[in-house]
């Protein structure tokens, strides 16, 4: 059974956001806020309880909030996510599973789930998640909305509770482009436009079923189908994300889980187990091998280049998928969303299909900050019905 998308919706603001303007950009938007963000009074639970009860109530407003709240969104709570963020399906063994309106048999998407349900269900009108793995990205495509991963680094981390600082980056969920350009445009300066040569690499729509491919490829601009990487690349692209990311999870609650022995669901456990796990040589390897990833993809990109690639393999995982095919699913679709973490770059899935009668995302990748110019040239195509 599915749940509401909030854990907590006692936002009072009086102490949430006590100067929330009555104008400004964002005046008349509503704001739903994952849980591993700050907010002023609430105890920050990142998705489990025994985390929450360790953790007093927040003391100040992580950046983010408090940029969205200055330009005038209303924030009406925080949303459940995946425990600690470390996860990617929406499906939270202590809590439950937000509901996917746009496919109520199927997963969310993680780890931003409860903000995607929130936004998907019209009870608010930005979703604040972050994506490390692609938590924006997957419920996007899985909900039906335009997800934004910001290039690294562009937006604030402060009061953002880390799961994987080199990847970790907050991210915006709407269900329109113009309401995601006017929040990007509150937490951005302006950047200049580009003429974007378009690239849709043919060893990255290669890592998708077919019927993924042959809905989403008919809605491509004219496009470069040049492989992207040598082909040993492509299957190194989600275990050296793996490790990379795991050594970093390690670091950050590797203490904590050995001190208090929390209980996880299934995926999650073994995720933290094998990261704790991680031998110091691989993760040394892994972290060679990700900056020669990084290199080559920016190096590729240039100035103007945009990579268009499908956001997910398909359509959302059923509800109570398990075992073999929940992992044959969650690693191709880290095959694709890894290329825009390991770079650090600005990815934007938007609505462009369904397939077996749920949404799914297409993708356009950028060079680095241009995060404005990707969200204007996605809108551009769909005034002109491309996708």
């Amino acid at each position: 059974m599915s749940i509401f998308p909030f854990i907590e919706t006692e936002v009072s603001q009086a102490t949430a956001a006590p100067d929330c303007p009555v104008e400004g950009p964002l005046a008349g938007l509503t704001l739903a806020i994952k849980d591993n963000f700050d907010l002023k009074g609430v105890v920050t639970g990142c998705g489990h309880p025994l985390w929450k009860a360790a953790h007093l109530p927040a003391t100040r407003n992580a950046a983010v909030v408090d940029a969205m709240i200055a330009a005038g969104a209303r924030p009406v709570g925080k949303t459940h996510m995946d425990e600690l963020a470390y996860s990617l399906m929406g499906e939270n063994a202590h809590y439950g599973t937000p509901l996917n309106p746009a496919a109520p048999d199927r997963v969310p998407g993680g780890s931003s789930s409860g903000s995607a349900s929130a936004v998907a269900q019209g009870l608010a009108d930005i979703g604040l998640g972050t994506d490390t793995g692609g938590s924006v990205r997957i419920p996007a495509s899985f909900c039906g909305l335009w997800g934004w991963r910001p290039s690294h680094g562009l937006l604030s981390a402060e009061g953002l509770q880390a799961l994987a600082a080199d990847y970790d980056v907050p991210g915006l969920l709407t269900r329109d482009g113009a309401t995601l350009l006017r929040a990007a445009r509150v937490l951005l300066l302006s950047a200049e436009t580009f003429a974007p040569r378009f690239l849709a690499p043919s060893d990255i729509w290669n890592q998708v079923p077919a019927a993924t491919a042959d809905i989403l490829r008919p809605l491509l601009p004219a496009c470069d189908p040049t492989p992207l990487f040598e082909p040993e690349i492509i299957g190194r692209l989600q275990p050296v994300f793996g490790i990379v990311q795991g050594a970093q999870v390690a670091a950050t609650f590797g203490d904590w889980i050995r001190e208090k022995t929390p209980a996880f669901g299934p995926g999650v456990r073994e995720r933290f187990e094998g990261a704790i796990a991680l031998d110091p040589a691989a993760i040394a390897q892994a972290r060679d091998e990700r900056a020669r990833i990084s290199r080559h993809v920016r190096e590729v990109l240039g100035k103007d280049g945009v990579l268009l690639l499908p956001t997910a393999p398909g359509a959302a995982p059923l509800l109570n998928t398990t075992g073999a095919e929940m992992d044959r699913y969650r690693n191709t679709a880290l095959r694709l969303l890894s290329i825009a973490g390991h770079a650090g770059l600005p990815q934007l899935s938007v609505p462009a299909a369904k397939i077996d009668g749920a949404p799914l995302g297409l993708s356009l990748i950028g060079p680095a900050e241009s995060d404005l110019a990707l969200i204007e040239i996605a809108m551009t195509r769909f005034e002109t019905g491309t996708w």
